[in-house]
């Protein structure tokens, strides 16, 4: 006779939930295979699928099956890394001109950055965009774009990572020896020269397929609206250049887009003048595309050792001179925000400067960047910059947070303002590499901010904090020492920078 007795867990479903949960996240750290779990247990089906599905690597071969593969698991996508990759190459293309190769028309040919053998970009764009736009727009969704050849980290760039988004700690990767591109036990040794710097940092499709400007923005304005995603991220890893003036054809396709982080390259010649260009155009277009960002990060990435490689042949400046006109532009565009991040691309002077009155009446904070912090400058000048931004914090009735730094080897400062509102104070403070005397005008105007924002029992503290500048090899190293709020820039990318500073450590810096 067949027992009636209750019927009794077998295998995991004998484990307490709280410890079957506990296995999977233990798996998920150490990055093992997940699939087989789904087959044990349905608690654990669901939560594979969750972590599979969550965050996703996309391809432009794998596009094909996109559609029907995540159609049952699309509301479990928070974030799509789309990695366009280009060519791979070998050493007659990592240098076009520097290097002996059989066709040097071919070899220059190689810089150019349109189609591949892999798939043409604008029919990769176009696919995906298809696809993205028949999704429900619910929740969030990031897009993190990428775009680079498996080849770039063989040769000269050897300290090259391409990583998703992600706050796990990165670790640098093994650099073998390889004395034909200048590399000896894991160190860079001879210079990186120029033709291979054209290469890995050339314009996206420069070339073509399109005839002008015009017809390349025409092409995005075609493209299908992806009301689904909310963030764009254009990360530093992304050494080839996307052209500033047409992102925003881009960014109109995303009627919800409420963040972007955009992390281009500084020029290092004449081009310069030319790109400042199509930045005015790029923020002057947010405004008028009437884009409903809420969080704008732009954090122009460079190394100091690429200008003095460079140097000889394009007449590199050793730092950034910022465009006054472009740092207007950057204030009228960032009125709506609630997030402003700005750094080495525009100064905070021109940003304070703006001649208007309007406020800002979203930004709860802020952060620039200001090449008037600096040892060997006039304390009279950083002190009236400083002035300045009190003024722009009294039109800023939200403001949490401001942030005014700069850094680089050698090199940290930044003056803070923050809002404690547990302790009923706000402070002002002063962190790094050298000593400032604020003065008594200057904590007078940042007091106007606190009083006219709170009542009576609130108070205004003063700090100094002093940094050691031989602890500062790079501006990745300020960032950390000052002890910067964490969206000036993605986490990788800082963790990015500090491997690459590592790896160049030999190298000359201006």
């Amino acid at each position: 006779m067949p027992s009636l007795s209750p019927h009794k867990p077998r295998g995991c479903d004998m484990l307490p939930p709280e410890i079957r949960d506990l296995i999977v996240q233990a798996l998920i750290q150490d990055g093992c295979t997940l699939a087989p779990l789904a087959a044990v247990s349905r608690r654990w089906q669901v939560q594979v699928e969750r972590h599979t599905f969550a965050r996703i690597r996309l391809t432009p071969s794998r596009l094909a099956d996109f559609r029907s593969i995540i159609q049952r698991n699309r509301a479990l996508v928070d974030y799509i890394w789309f990695c366009l990759e280009l060519d791979d190459y070998d050493c007659t293309k990592c240098a076009p001109g520097h290097m002996p190769s059989p066709d040097l028309g071919e070899s220059m040919k190689s810089i150019t950055v349109t189609d591949t053998v892999k798939g043409p970009i604008t029919a990769s764009f176009e696919e995906l965009f298809s696809v993205l736009s028949t999704w429900d727009p619910v929740g969030d969704l990031v897009l993190d774009i990428s775009i680079y050849s498996p080849s770039d980290s063989e040769h000269w760039f050897k300290y090259l990572t391409f990583l998703p988004d992600y706050h796990r700690q990165t670790t640098p990767t093994k650099v073998s020896d390889d004395a034909e591109h200048g590399w000896v036990s894991g160190y860079q040794e001879d210079p990186t020269p120029c033709p291979a710097f054209l290469k890995d940092f050339h314009e996206v499709m420069l070339e073509g397929p399109f005839a002008s400007y015009q017809a390349e923005c025409a092409w995005w304005d075609r493209l299908p609206s992806v009301p689904a995603v909310t963030s764009v991220l254009l990360r530093q890893q992304n050494r080839r250049r996307w052209k500033p003036h047409v992102l925003p054809h881009m960014f109109a396709r995303f009627p919800r887009l409420e963040e972007v982080h955009y992390e281009p390259w500084r020029e290092w010649n004449s081009i310069q003048k030319s790109t400042d260009n199509s930045f005015l155009v790029l923020f002057e277009s947010i405004r008028r595309f009437n884009i409903p960002l809420k969080k704008l990060v732009v954090f122009e990435n460079f190394n100091q050792q690429y200008p003095t490689m460079m140097q000889d042949l394009l007449h590199t400046d050793s730092f950034r001179q910022p465009n006054p006109a472009v740092g207007r532009m950057v204030a009228l565009a960032s009125f709506p925000l609630e997030h402003l991040a700005a750094s080495f691309l525009v100064d905070a002077r021109d940003i304070f400067t703006t001649e208007t009155t309007r406020e800002w009446p979203n930004l709860t904070s802020v952060v620039l960047t200001s090449k008037v912090l600096r040892p060997d400058e006039d304390p009279i000048a950083i002190r009236a910059m400083l002035r300045a931004a009190a003024g722009a914090a009294m039109r800023m009735p939200r403001l949490e947070t401001m942030e005014i730094w700069h850094g680089r080897k050698g090199l940290a400062a930044v003056f803070r303002y923050r809002v404690v509102r547990s302790a009923r104070r706000a402070t002002i403070t002063w962190r790094a590499t050298w000593g400032l005397t604020m003065g008594a005008s200057l904590i007078r105007a940042w007091k106007a901010v606190v009083q006219r924002r709170y009542d009576d029992t609130w108070s205004l503290g003063v700090v100094q904090e002093r940094l050691d500048p031989a602890t500062i090899t790079s501006h990745g190293d300020a960032i950390l020492s000052l002890k910067l709020s964490g969206r000036v820039i993605r986490l990788v990318s800082l963790q990015q920078i500090r491997m690459e500073q590592k790896a160049l450590e030999g190298v000359k810096t201006v």
